[in-house]
C-alpha cells in the first residue's frame, strides 16, 4: 500500500512539474536548476554544427565533446515546441522541427549538439538524461566522456546500425567540487553526436535531429519517466501489434480453405497476400518495440520487398479469383513491375546510403508511377471481372478501394498529413485502418466463396452419383441366358464411375451372341460419359447387324467425329456351334484356356475415322474357357510400385477358374485402372424333354 501510494506520489510530481516546465519553455538555461524530484526538459539554447567531429591526437575522442571547446560561432538552436507542429505519424503537439527545416533540407549524416547546463543536486543525489526522439541514432557525451549511445556506432563500420527512437536513460558523472556560499553550480557540459540516415529523407520533410527536448533530473525521477514513456510507446503501436495476430489468423484460415477445394488456388494467393500484410505489421512493431530490426532493414524489408509485392499479389488475387485467362501477358507483367518497384525503392530510399539526392529523388518518384500502374492493372483486372461476372464482381469493389489507398500512406505523410488518428492514445495510421477493414471484406468474400464452392461440389457429387447409377443401367447385371454358354461377368471401377464397358447381345432366332468389351481412355466423369455414348452406339448398330466388324467402324466414326475421345474395344460373335469371329480395335487379347489368342494389332477407336478393325476366326470347343479382360488387371501396382505384369495374369488363368477370382487378385495387389472381366465357356446343350 505504502508502494503504491509513492509511485501515485511521484508520478503526481513528475506530471505537475512537466506541466509547469512546458508552460515556461522559454525559462533561460543561465539561472542555476535545483533538481530534486523532477524533471526539466533542455529545450536550450542548444549550439549545433552538422558534420562529425575531428578526433584529438592524444585521446582519439572527438574534439567537439570536450568541455573546453568553443562552440560560440555554432547555429543556435531552440528545441521548444512551436504551436500547428505535431509529430507526422503520432500528432503529438511536443514535437519539434529537424534540421532539415532548419536550413540543412537533403542533409544526412553526422551532426552535433552541445550546451551547458548549470545543475545542483542534493548530497547522494544523481542527475540523469532521458531521450526519446532523435533521428536516427545517437551518442551522448559529458564533460567529454561518452555515457552511452542508441545505435552501434563501433569504428570498424562504415556508416552506423541505428533502429527507430526508442526512450532512453543515461545517468550523468558527479561533478568534482561543491558548491558554497549561493555560488552558481559548475556547468554540465553535455554533448549529442548525433546520425541520421538517408532513408528519413523520402518521409516527411521535418527530419533530422532532435524532436523532442532531452529530459534533466534526478536519477529515479528520470528513470519513472523513462518507464512511462516505454508504457506510451508501446501503447502508440499496440494496434499494429494487433492488426498481427489478426492478420497471422487470416492468413491460415485462408491456407486452410485449399483442403476444402484443392482445385480453388485463389485462396494461397488470398493466404499470400495477407501474410505479406502480417509481416510488415510485425516489422513494424518489432522496429518500435525492440532493436532486433534496425532502421535499414526494416526500409528494405517494408519499402523494397513486401510494399511493391502487396499490390502485385493481390492483383494477382483478383486475376486468379475472376478466373481470367486474357491478355495472357498480365500476369507476366505483375512481375516485371514489382523487380522494377523493388529496384527503384532501393534507390529512392537511398538504402544504399551514398546515392546522389538528385537521382534517387527521381528513383522514388518512379517507383510512385510504377505502383500506380501496378494499380492500374489491378484495376483492369477487376474491371475485366465486373464485366465477365456481372453484379458478382462488383462485391470485391470495397476490398480493391481500400486496398488502393492503403497503399499510399507515405504519400500522404509526404503531403503533410498526418496519415494517423488517435484511439485513447492508440495510434492507428490510415493504412492500417483500411487494411483491418480490408480483411474484414475478405473475410466475408471468402466465406461467400467457399459456401458456392461447397455447393458446386455438392452438386457434383450429387451428378456423379447420377452418373454412376446411369452406368449400373447400362453395364449388366444378370447375364442372358444362351444355350451352349456359360457367361461370368465381374466388373470393379478404380472410382465412382469407370471408363470400362461392356455389351452382350443375343441374336433372335439363330442361337449365336455378339458379346463387345472395351476401355475408355481416361477415368471420371468424362469417361463415364463416353461409356454412356458408346453404350448407346453399340445397341444402334446391333439393331442393325452383329458383324463385329461392323460394330467396331460404327463405334470408330462415333468417337473419330468427336476428336478428343478414344477407347479400346473388342467385340466377339460366337455362333452356336462353337465357330467365333473376334474383331479387336487395339484392346488387350483375349485368353484361351489359360493362353492368350494370337491377334493382329489395330488402332484404336477414335484415332482416325478410316481405321479397320483387325479380325480373326476361331473354334470353341466344348469346356474352353475364353477370357476377355481389360488392362487394369496387368496395370495393377502394389505399394513398391511393382506391376502385376502379364506374367502373373498369364500364371493366375492356369490356376483360377472364375472371373471373380481373377479380380480379386488384381485388386488385392493394388488397383489402379478399372477391371472388367468376361469370362465365356462353351457347355453342352441341352435338350428339352418332350412331354
Amino acid at each position: 500500500m505504502v508502494r503504491c501510494f509513492s509511485s501515485f506520489l511521484l508520478f503526481l510530481v513528475i506530471f505537475s512539474c512537466s506541466l509547469f516546465s512546458r508552460a515556461q519553455p522559454q525559462a533561460p538555461t543561465a539561472a542555476p536548476i535545483s533538481v530534486g524530484h523532477s524533471v526539466f526538459p533542455l529545450y536550450g539554447p542548444w549550439k549545433f554544427h552538422i558534420g562529425d567531429s575531428p578526433l584529438d591526437p592524444a585521446t582519439h575522442q572527438p574534439l567537439w565533446a570536450e568541455p573546453s571547446f568553443n562552440d560560440s560561432p555554432w547555429e543556435t538552436v531552440n528545441l521548444t515546441p512551436q504551436p500547428g507542429i505535431v509529430d507526422p505519424f503520432t500528432g503529438d503537439p511536443h514535437y519539434v522541427k529537424g534540421w532539415t527545416s532548419r536550413g540543412h533540407s537533403g542533409y544526412w549524416g553526422y551532426a552535433w549538439y552541445r550546451i551547458q547546463v548549470p545543475a545542483a543536486t542534493q548530497p547522494g543525489e544523481k542527475l540523469a538524461l532521458a531521450e526519446t526522439g532523435v533521428d536516427d541514432g545517437y551518442q551522448v557525451f559529458a564533460q567529454g566522456h561518452l555515457l552511452g549511445s542508441e545505435g552501434n556506432f563501433g569504428a570498424d563500420r562504415a556508416w552506423p546500425v541505428v533502429y527507430f527512437p526508442q526512450p532512453a536513460m543515461f545517468e550523468l558523472p558527479a561533478l568534482s567540487g561543491s558548491v558554497r556560499n549561493g555560488a552558481a553550480p559548475p556547468p554540465q557540459i553535455l554533448a549529442f553526436r548525433v546520425w541520421m540516415s538517408p532513408v528519413r529523407l523520402s518521409h516527411h520533410p521535418f527530419t533530422g535531429g532532435f524532436h523532442y527536448a532531452p529530459l534533466l533530473g534526478e536519477s529515479s525521477a528520470i528513470s519513472a519517466q523513462t518507464h512511462i514513456a516505454w508504457l506510451e510507446l508501446v501503447r502508440h503501436y499496440a494496434f499494429s501489434g494487433l492488426l498481427t495476430g489478426v492478420f497471422l489468423l487470416l492468413t491460415v484460415v485462408a491456407a486452410s480453405l485449399i483442403l476444402f477445394d484443392r482445385s480453388d488456388r485463389v485462396y494461397l494467393w488470398v493466404a499470400a497476400a495477407i501474410l505479406l500484410a502480417t509481416l510488415r505489421e510485425s516489422a513494424f512493431s518489432l522496429a518500435n518495440w525492440t532493436h532486433l530490426v534496425s532502421l535499414r532493414e526494416f526500409f528494405v524489408l517494408l519499402e523494397v520487398l513486401i510494399a511493391p509485392l502487396i499490390i502485385g499479389v493481390w492483383a494477382m488475387v483478383w486475376w486468379m479469383w475472376f478466373q481470367l485467362r486474357r491478355p495472357a501477358w498480365i500476369p507476366n507483367a505483375i512481375a516485371a513491375l514489382i523487380l522494377l518497384d523493388m529496384g527503384l525503392e532501393l534507390f529512392g530510399e537511398d538504402l544504399l546510403y551514398g546515392m546522389p539526392h538528385m537521382p534517387g529523388e527521381f528513383s522514388h518518384a518512379a517507383s510512385g508511377v510504377v505502383r500506380l500502374v501496378l494499380l492500374a492493372l489491378l484495376v483492369f483486372i477487376v474491371a475485366r471481372g465486373i464485366r465477365q461476372q456481372g453484379k458478382e464482381g462488383w462485391l470485391v469493389l470495397p476490398a480493391v478501394v481500400l486496398l488502393a489507398f492503403s497503399q499510399f500512406q507515405s504519400e500522404l505523410i509526404s503531403l503533410r498529413m498526418h496519415g494517423t488518428f488517435l484511439a485513447f492514445g492508440v495510434v492507428i495510421f490510415y493504412n492500417e485502418a483500411a487494411d483491418l477493414v480490408l480483411a474484414a471484406v475478405i473475410a466475408l468474400l471468402l466465406l461467400r466463396r467457399l459456401l458456392l464452392s461447397i455447393r458446386r461440389q455438392r452438386q457434383m457429387a450429387l451428378d456423379v452419383k447420377q452418373a454412376q447409377e446411369v452406368q449400373q443401367v447400362l453395364i449388366p447385371r444378370e447375364m442372358p441366358s444362351i444355350p451352349g454358354l456359360a457367361i461370368e461377368t465381374e466388373y470393379r471401377p478404380a472410382r465412382e464411375v469407370g471408363g470400362d464397358f461392356f455389351q452382350i447381345v443375343e441374336h433372335p432366332t439363330n442361337g449365336s451372341a455378339l458379346i463387345v468389351a472395351g476401355d475408355v481412355v481416361g477415368k471420371g466423369l468424362k469417361a463415364g460419359m463416353l461409356v454412356a455414348l458408346l453404350v448407346g452406339a453399340i445397341r444402334t448398330a446391333t439393331d442393325t447387324s452383329l458383324d463385329p466388324a461392323y460394330v467396331l467402324e460404327v463405334l470408330n466414326r462415333r468417337l473419330s467425329r468427336r476428336g478428343d475421345a478414344q477407347a479400346t474395344c473388342l467385340a466377339l460373335l460366337v455362333e452356336s456351334d462353337g465357330n467365333a469371329t473376334l474383331a479387336n480395335a487395339g484392346h488387350m487379347a483375349p485368353y484361351l484356356n489359360g493362353e492368350p489368342v494370337a491377334m493382329a494389332g489395330a488402332l484404336p477407336l477414335g484415332i482416325i475415322e478410316a481405321a479397320e478393325p483387325s479380325v480373326m476366326r476361331l473354334q470353341l470347343n466344348q469346356a474352353d474357357k475364353l477370357f476377355l479382360l481389360s488392362d487394369g488387371i496387368a496395370e495393377a501396382m502394389d505399394s513398391d510400385g511393382n506391376l502385376f505384369g502379364f506374367e502373373r495374369v498369364h500364371d493366375l488363368l492356369r490356376t483360377a477358374t472364375t472371373a471373380a477370382q481373377l479380380a480379386a487378385a488384381a485388386q488385392a495387389f493394388g488397383q489402379e485402372d478399372d477391371i472388367s472381366i468376361i469370362s465365356i465357356t462353351r457347355i453342352p446343350i441341352l435338350e428339352h424333354a418332350i412331354a
